[in-house]
């Protein structure tokens, strides 16, 4: 008899089609999200709302520049910088790039020594990973100030189209916010596992279960986020 039944449930699935089909499908399965923390869920809620603000940065920003009448600066000239008399293009965003690239290695090994139990070794990374993401913002400081002084402006800059001053410092100044409460995030959660509250279950703001190191991993998840970003961040603005 039961057999029965889960052939006519099993018919009855196969007859809808289309997103219908879908909904049914991903809402029938009870465990695919069931073993799912709720603050690793919520990270990735957070994510998905935080992919869809900076999609609308870059999509404005390329409506800007592509309706735009006036030149458009040109980035390799714009992010140069003169080292011993020699005229590098983008030098300093490149090495932005490679530092905050570097900084996802960092924390994916700090994410597998939290899940082994290796409480010195996960905070030294998180910490170097701090470290590789308070360079970045401190290069991004010394660009933003490099440029201000060359007179650039959110309304208006000196080498062609007004929109350009606007979209670089709400593109680059929002992520790099992000890196900011990145790195402030890690330092907090290293000094706990320094101190081995994940281990003692000590009571206090971001301490997981007794024995759960899993807010490392969603530290990781947010910082894997923002390094990401900044690979579109790169190619669009200063590639293109």
């Amino acid at each position: 008899m039961a057999e029965t039944v889960l052939t006519n449930i099993e018919k009855r699935r196969t007859m809808i089609s289309g997103w219908q089909g879908i909904v049914a499908d991903w809402s029938s399965d009870q465990r695919a999200f069931k073993n799912v923390s709720w603050g690793k869920a919520m990270m990735w809620i957070f994510l998905l709302s935080d992919t869809f603000i900076f999609g609308c940065f870059l999509l404005s920003y390329m409506t800007a520049r592509m309706s735009t009448t006036v030149a458009w600066p040109n980035p390799s000239e714009v992010f140069a910088l003169t080292i011993a008399g020699q005229h590098i293009p983008l030098i300093l965003i490149a090495i932005m790039t490679f530092v905050l690239i570097s900084s996802s290695g960092t924390m994916a090994m700090a994410v597998n020594f939290g899940y082994r139990h290796d409480r010195h070794k996960t905070a030294i990374l998180m910490l170097v990973t701090a470290a590789f993401g308070a360079t970045f913002v401190g290069m991004q400081a010394f660009e933003w100030t490099k440029l201000i002084m060359e007179g650039v402006r959110p309304w208006e800059n000196p080498w062609g189209a007004e929109q350009f001053g606007s979209s670089f410092f709400m593109i680059t100044g929002f992520h790099g916010t992000h890196v900011t409460i990145g790195v402030i995030f890690l330092i907090i959660i290293a000094r706990k596992v320094w101190r081995g509250d994940f281990e003692t279950g000590r009571r206090g703001f971001f301490t997981s279960r007794k024995g759960n190191y899993e807010i490392v991993e969603i530290t990781g998840l947010y910082w894997h986020f923002v390094d990401l970003v900044w690979v579109f961040i790169f190619a669009f603005f200063y590639l293109w």
